[in-house]
C-alpha cells in the first residue's frame, strides 16, 4: 500500500529564477508566520551525472527548456513585478552554469543552522548584485560571510557523498511531487506554481493550522521521507513561475 502524501507545506526554491526570488521576497514579506512552517526543498536542473543518478531510480527531472519569446515576456514580467514590489534587480549573465554548485552547499549551510541566511545572502548575490553564483569563488566569499568553511561549500558540487545522499533525494522529491518549474508550493496534493499561487498557498497552510489547533492533527499525518532534503525555516536571515 503506498504511504499517504505528507501534509507538511513545501516550498520548492531555485536561486536561478527571478520567480522564485520574487516568491521568496514576499513570503518573508508578507507571510512570515507560513515561512516558518514550511520545509523548504531547493530545486535546480540537474547536469548529466545528476539525470543519470534520477534515471537509475526511474526518475526524471520534469521541466522544458523556455523559448526564446517566453524568455523575452520574462524581462517584461519581472520588471514590472520587482517595481510593484519596489525591488532592485541586476540581470546576470549565466556562462556554462552548474546549478549544483550554488544548490548544493544549502544543505551544509544547513546543517550549520545557517540554510535562511544562506539562502537570502545567494539570492541577494544573484538578483540585486548581479553576481554568478555558479562561479565556486562567489560561493566561497558568501561562505565567509556566513562563518562557515568556504572550501566545503565551494566544492560541495563535487562531493560524490552529498550528491549520492541529499542531492539526490532533493532532486527526486521533486520529480515525486511533480514540481516542473518555480516556485513551487506543496499542501497534501494540491500544487500550487507560481508568485501569484503563493497567496493562494499562505491561506491554505494557515487554514490547516487554525484547523489542527483546534482539533489536533488527523489521523495518518506523516512526516515525509527524506528528511535530509528539507529544512524549517524558523528566520529570515504565467502564473510567474519559472524555470
Amino acid at each position: 500500500m503506498a504511504a499517504k502524501r505528507s501534509k507538511v507545506p513545501r516550498f520548492y526554491f531555485n536561486f536561478r529564477s527571478p520567480y522564485s526570488w520574487i516568491a521568496y521576497r514576499d513570503l518573508m514579506d508578507r507571510y512570515p508566520d507560513v515561512a516558518e512552517a514550511v520545509e523548504w526543498h531547493p530545486w535546480w536542473e540537474p547536469d548529466a551525472d545528476g539525470e543519470r543518478r534520477m534515471a537509475e531510480r526511474r526518475r526524471r527531472f520534469p521541466y522544458t527548456a523556455m523559448s526564446r519569446d517566453k524568455h523575452l515576456y520574462v524581462l517584461q514580467d519581472v520588471r514590472r513585478l520587482t517595481a510593484d514590489r519596489g525591488l532592485p534587480v541586476t540581470w546576470p549573465v549565466d556562462v556554462d552554469p552548474v546549478w549544483e554548485v550554488p544548490h548544493l552547499p544549502y544543505f551544509l549551510a544547513a546543517d550549520a543552522g545557517l540554510g535562511p541566511a544562506y539562502v537570502e545572502r545567494v539570492y541577494r548575490a544573484r538578483w540585486e548584485e548581479g553576481r554568478d553564483i555558479c562561479d565556486r569563488g562567489t560561493v566561497a566569499e558568501i561562505a565567509g560571510e556566513l562563518g562557515l568553511p568556504a572550501g566545503p561549500l565551494a566544492d560541495a558540487a563535487d562531493d560524490a557523498e552529498l550528491r549520492g545522499g541529499r542531492g539526490l533525494a532533493a532532486l527526486l522529491a521533486l520529480s515525486e511531487d511533480g514540481a516542473f518549474g518555480v516556485p513551487f508550493f506543496t499542501l497534501g496534493y494540491d500544487k500550487y506554481w507560481g508568485v501569484d499561487r503563493l497567496a493562494v498557498f499562505a491561506d491554505a497552510v494557515r487554514a490547516r493550522s487554525a484547523a489542527t489547533a483546534a482539533t489536533g492533527p488527523p489521523p495518518g499525518d506523516e512526516v515525509p521521507g527524506g528528511a535530509g532534503a528539507a529544512v524549517r525555516s524558523a528566520d529570515h536571515g504565467h502564473a510567474g513561475g519559472c524555470g
